[in-house]
């Protein structure tokens, strides 16, 4: 009384849970970001902006950001964010004027870019 197990049902009965799996876990995640997303404000780019942000210790920095008329220094740590000072003089923040066309020179962003080009040039030219 050898038993032979019908390895193609078998298989066949593995990859359906596991489509099953993947279905639900996709969902879940798109159920999650429609209703978790929808009370963050997404970045447009206009009003805030970070000028300058230093590590002084483990998950402590010190950020210099630029609002309407004032660029404010925020202490930030794991578990706050404080002011630390408030910058409104008119010849000080001159200083801090960045052109909109200018970008941060370390973004990860223009080094991807950087990258994305150069490779763009050697695939052409080859």
């Amino acid at each position: 009384m050898n038993y032979q197990p019908d390895l193609i049902s078998t298989a066949v009965k593995m990859f359906a849970a596991l489509a099953v799996l993947l279905v639900f876990l996709i969902s879940a995640l798109y159920v999650s970001k429609r209703v978790l997303g929808r009370g963050v404000p997404r970045y447009s780019g206009g009003m805030i902006r970070i000028l300058s942000s230093i590590h002084v210790g483990v998950k402590k920095t010190i950020t210099m950001v630029e609002v309407p008329g004032a660029v404010l220094v925020l202490g930030v740590t794991n578990d706050h964010i404080r002011l630390l000072t408030k910058i409104e003089d008119e010849s000080l923040l001159d200083r801090f004027e960045v052109s909109e066309n200018q970008t941060m020179p370390g973004s990860f962003l223009n080094h991807l870019k950087s990258l994305s080009t150069k490779y763009k040039k050697k695939t052409d030219e080859i």
